[in-house]
């Protein structure tokens, strides 16, 4: 039996980051470049990751990184060179924008060395940095746009209910259920739910709820002594979910939390990555009126 949180669950201050997948989906693209660093108009992805992560009070991310990672260090890294000649060409605007990104947080790089793979082990490469406090887990490869920001929702939820928490998100096509981890769950309040079990990419009609509990999460450090000693299961690898739910059959409270006045995006997939550079293209103030004529004048 796990230790049940405490009555004052502490403040969430660290963020794990996992982005050492090799993105196979995106080849050729990946091979020389993280999927994660793959631009949505001028930024990339990550980027926002991190953005909503300090926008919800994270004061560290902790990115863990594997081979050919090396350009998101860079990316979150001065760049005195180019400082310099932005400066010499008068571009302070460019010149503010490169400069905030290396103060937005503490940032800390961990290398995933295990032979095995799974999602669970890149969390569990921060156990040296995590110590004995809870802590928030977000993907590399994907991003909520809401208000207030997802991350901030679920540590809202996690400062009342102590516990797991994960974001929710409502699938609508039935389709669409078995892409996700979906909740067996019943209702605690209002766009929050006790979570009894995770069932993984179910088949539309074994799919317990259509609410998929993913891209965010409130976890204790107790779950790293659960993934040091999961086997591995779907596709051979070492699963979060399968820690999760160990936790949850101990006793241990997991919450879902349907994410309010959110939109996600799901960037590390092909169509859905096109489909956000659409729509922030067509949202973009400098061009959002060419992007529109030049669509229009398309023969679809």
């Amino acid at each position: 039996m796990h230790s049940l949180p405490n009555e004052s669950p502490k403040e969430i201050t660290k963020v794990v980051i996992p982005a050492a997948g090799w993105g196979t989906r995106f080849l050729p693209a990946t091979k020389a470049m993280p999927k994660e660093m793959l631009p949505i108009i001028d930024k990339p992805v990550i980027q926002y990751v991190v953005e909503e992560a300090v926008a919800s009070g994270i004061k560290d991310v902790i990115l863990i990184t594997g081979g050919q990672k090396r350009a998101i260090e860079d990316h979150f890294d001065r760049s005195g060179e180019l400082e310099k000649f932005l400066e010499s060409q008068g571009k302070t605007q460019a010149l503010a924008g490169i400069k905030e990104i290396a103060g937005l947080a503490n940032f800390i790089y961990l290398r995933q060395k295990t032979a095995q793979y799974g999602n669970a082990l890149a969390v569990m490469a921060a156990r040296p940095v995590i110590g004995n406090e809870p802590f928030a887990v977000m993907w590399g490869d994907e991003f909520i746009s809401a208000n207030p920001p997802r991350l901030r929702q679920i540590i809202d939820v996690h400062r009342k209910y102590g516990g797991i928490v994960i974001s929710g998100v409502r699938i609508e096509s039935k389709d669409d259920v078995s892409r996700y981890g979906i909740a067996d769950m019943a209702p605690v309040e209002e766009g929050i739910f006790k979570i009894k079990k995770i069932v993984e990419k179910p088949l539309p009609q074994e799919a317990p709820s259509n609410l998929a509990t993913h891209g965010a999460y409130i976890l204790p450090p107790e779950i790293f002594g659960i993934i040091e000693n999961l086997k591995p299961s779907k596709g051979g690898e070492i699963w979060l979910i399968d820690a999760i739910n160990q936790l949850i059959d101990s006793g241990y409270p997991v919450y879902a939390c349907e994410i309010k006045n959110g939109k996600y995006y799901d960037t590390g997939n092909k169509t859905e990555y096109l489909k956000t550079v659409i729509e922030f293209a067509l949202n973009h103030p400098d061009f959002s009126k060419d992007i529109k004529e030049y669509i229009k004048n398309l023969r679809l």
